[in-house]
């Protein structure tokens, strides 16, 4: 389901697009495509939120994964603030909150800092839990900063 919603609010327009895509590796990258697109044409900056949204969506797909069941980004606009959310279906995979992501401990490991890219490029972020069994991990960044 592609939904997008517009309201007028000063200084941006309040808006909100939210899809499900398939948890694998071409539903990831296409999360980071429909992001930059969808950013660009709300006249947004779109380099910071891409790489979140490559980052979580990554994760959606590798760790929470369930066949047969898709991931959900959700982008919204309120006031001066993109919120970013993806939401699996992995509600007991629960990754480290702010904070308390630690890099791997072998220099030359290929995977394992997603979240300290996130926690770098997000003003906020967090995850929350439910409803079973899903999870939202989700990040926020000021538009004006």
């Amino acid at each position: 389901m592609n939904q997008e919603v517009l309201r007028t609010q000063r200084p941006f327009t309040e808006r909100a697009f939210t899809v499900l895509l398939s948890p694998t590796r071409r539903g990831a990258r296409l999360a980071r495509l429909l992001t930059v697109a969808h950013l660009g044409a709300w006249g947004l900056p779109s380099e910071r939120a891409a790489h979140i949204v490559a980052e979580l969506a990554a994760n959606a797909s590798v760790h929470g994964r369930v066949p047969g069941r898709d991931f959900q980004l959700g982008l919204a606009v309120s006031g001066q603030t993109l919120r970013i959310e993806v939401t699996d279906t992995r509600g007991d995979s629960v990754p480290p909150g702010p904070g308390a992501v630690k890099a791997p401990e072998d220099d030359h490991a290929e995977s394992g800092r997603g979240l300290l890219i996130v926690e770098a490029l997000a003003d906020h972020w967090g995850v929350v839990h439910g409803p079973v069994p899903r999870k939202t991990v989700w990040a926020e960044i000021d538009l004006v900063r």
